[in-house]
Formats: structure tokens, sequence, C-alpha cells
């Protein structure tokens, strides 16, 4: 493991640190997946490697950053799930994108589920935030399945984004929806 992140077990997934064997299916899904569109577009291999190296400095840094999220039943990652906050963040966010692989199957909620749950028992973090661009439907109807509300609609990194406010980790609808 190349993070201190710990590991969490959900239903049908495992989260963990990243680790090198998910830079090939996190560089494809940044090459060439067609949902990068709502993420600003596709970049490079090149691009992707920072951004996977960056990923780790995250966790070294703050204690927290992306988990990649593996389906158990076949030992593949399917996507990333985790909390960030990068310079100039508002606060910290509950960020989600699943790969090709890993869309349509719901992993996308149980992984957010548990990382917010984790961020509110282990971290202490409050209601967490997801930034999504107007764009992004899909972030959206996921960040609303979630029990999140619009706070408000800014400018983030340029870009128009709706800030959404994440339930409380200890909330009655939150604990709901735990599926460990």
């Amino acid at each position: 493991m190349m993070t201190p992140a710990p590991i969490l077990t959900t239903k049908r997934l495992t989260l963990r640190g990243p680790v090198i064997g998910d830079l090939a299916p996190y560089s494809d899904f940044i090459v060439n997946s067609s949902r990068m569109e709502s993420l600003g577009g596709n970049d490079s291999a090149n691009d992707a490697w920072g951004a996977f190296i960056a990923g780790i400095g995250h966790w070294q840094v703050r204690g927290y950053g992306f988990f990649t999220v593996v389906n158990s039943a076949t030992n593949t990652p399917v996507g990333r799930t985790g909390i960030l906050n990068h310079v100039g963040w508002p606060e910290p966010e509950l960020a989600y994108h699943m790969f090709d692989n890993g869309e349509g199957h719901g992993f996308a909620f149980e992984a957010a589920v548990a990382v917010r749950q984790w961020a509110g028992d282990t971290l202490g973090l409050g209601p967490l935030i997801s930034i999504i661009s107007p764009t992004n439907v899909r972030s959206i109807a996921l960040a609303t399945r979630l029990g999140a509300v619009q706070e408000q609609t800014t400018k983030h990194d340029g870009e128009d984004a709706i800030i959404f406010r994440h339930l409380a980790h200890d909330s009655d609808a939150a604990i709901a929806q735990v599926t460990v």
C-alpha cells in the first residue's frame, strides 16, 4: 500500500488506498472515457500519472484522499471515491467517479455512503460538500440520492459549479443508507 489509507468494506466493495496497479484503469478513464466531458474533458496519460501521484500525496498530507473502489467479487478496480481538500477549496469534499466498468451497478452510492460514514466516525468531519458541474447530471443524481441538498451555485477553479451539502454521517437518514 502506498498510502496510510484504511481498508473499508461494504456488501460488495473493498475501498483501499491506491496501488501502482490502479494506474492503468485510472489512466484509461482519464484518457478515454466520454464521461470525462463533465469533469473538464479528457487528459493525457502524463496528466493521469500526475493526478494519480497527487492523489497519493493527498493521503500523505491530509490523512485522507481517494480510495480505489474494488468490486470484491472480481477484485477489479471500478472507480474512486474519497475526501478531497485541495488548496483553495472551501472545505473537504466527498468526491466520486466510477470507471466505465463500474457504472450502473450502484457502486458509487455504496462507496460514497461508506466514505461519508468513515469521514464522520474516524476523521470527525461534519456534513461534507460535493462540488459538481451543472452538466454532470449523473453526479447530481447521486448527490441527491445520498440526501445532499443544493446549497449554492458558484465558480470553482474558474468553472460553474453547484455546491451540494451532504447529510451528517450520524443523522438517521445517513445511518439508514449504510450497507455494511
